[in-house]
This record gives C-alpha cells, structure tokens and sequence, in this order.
C-alpha cells in the first residue's frame, strides 16, 4: 500500500550532476543539440539538473548537454515554486538568482564564488543539508541505464530519470 505523501518545501536544493553517454547515443537524426548531448574532450555526455525537496524527493528534472552552465537552468527548475530556503553550490553563484528568489519571500544558501570582490553571507549550518541532492545523484547513478546514457532520444532518457523519480516518490528502493 502506498502512503500519499506531500513535498516539504521548508528548503529545496538544486544541482546538476554529469553522465557520459555512450558512443551508440549520438546519430539521431534531431541532431546532438536537440538530443541533449555534450560534446568535450572525452567524448559526448549529458548533464542532469534537478530540483528536490528538504525530504530528498525529486521535484523537477531537467536534462541538457553536459558542456551547459548550471546557472543557466536555475529559473527552470526554480519556476517560482514556494520555500523557505533555496540550497545551491558555488554553481548558481548570481545576482539575478538571488534577486529572483528574494522577490519570491525564498532565502537563497549559496556560498559565493571565490572571485566576488563583496563576500556572501549565507546560512552555513542550513548549507550542510545540501548533501540530501548529492545522496539523490549518487542513488541515482546505482542504476546502470541513468549512470552512463546509451539512449539515443533525450525524450527515452528523460523518460528513463521520470521512472526513477516515481520509485523515489514510492520509497520503492
């Protein structure tokens, strides 16, 4: 049986993590662009941003090449979805952001980057909770399908992390 459950939006935490894909996921006919594929030196890769909540539950994933800053998929993942606090690395380290949050009565926890002249105050002892979306990544990554993409469509691999996130939500594993 399974038990309703709702997300706790007392903080949510954003982050991105990297998969390399396999050689056999490149050649759709869309292009590597359109099937959010990478390219570097060591070969094609995807990225995955995600957004969970205090719990560790998924709330919104997004998939892209794996060259992609991670600031650029803040806002879509954010979506102006209400909570306390809003966790993230040096990453998402930018005045927009924080604007953006403030204006949504969100806390943004991101430390600054080491370049920035004025330095950040944030909530150290609320940043150490940050570790509940490195723990969803490293569950995540357990399953070989996710760890390394061998789909040639994003939408399968999309499909894929959804399937995932919906034995997350069930406490299937």
């Amino acid at each position: 049986m399974f038990k309703k459950k709702d997300a706790d939006n007392e903080y949510n935490s954003i982050d991105a993590t990297i998969v390399r894909a396999s050689q056999y996921a490149a050649g759709a006919v869309t292009g590597q662009a359109n099937e959010a594929l990478g390219r570097s030196r060591g070969g094609f890769s995807t990225k995955i941003h995600c957004k969970i909540d205090a719990l560790g539950y998924p709330l919104r994933t997004i998939i892209s090449g794996g060259e992609e800053a991670d600031i650029k998929y803040a806002n879509a993942l954010v979506n102006n979805e209400p909570c306390d606090y809003l966790l993230a690395d040096r990453g998402y380290d930018a005045d927009q952001l924080r604007k953006d949050l403030q204006s949504n009565n969100t806390t943004p926890v991101i430390p600054g980057r080491s370049t920035r002249l004025k330095e950040i105050v944030y909530d150290k002892y609320i940043y150490q909770e940050r570790n509940m979306i490195e723990r969803f990544f490293n569950r995540l990554k357990n399953f070989r399908r996710l760890a390394t993409r061998y789909d040639k469509r994003a939408y399968m691999f999309q499909a894929f992390i959804t399937l995932f996130c919906v034995f997350k939500w069930f406490d299937v594993f």
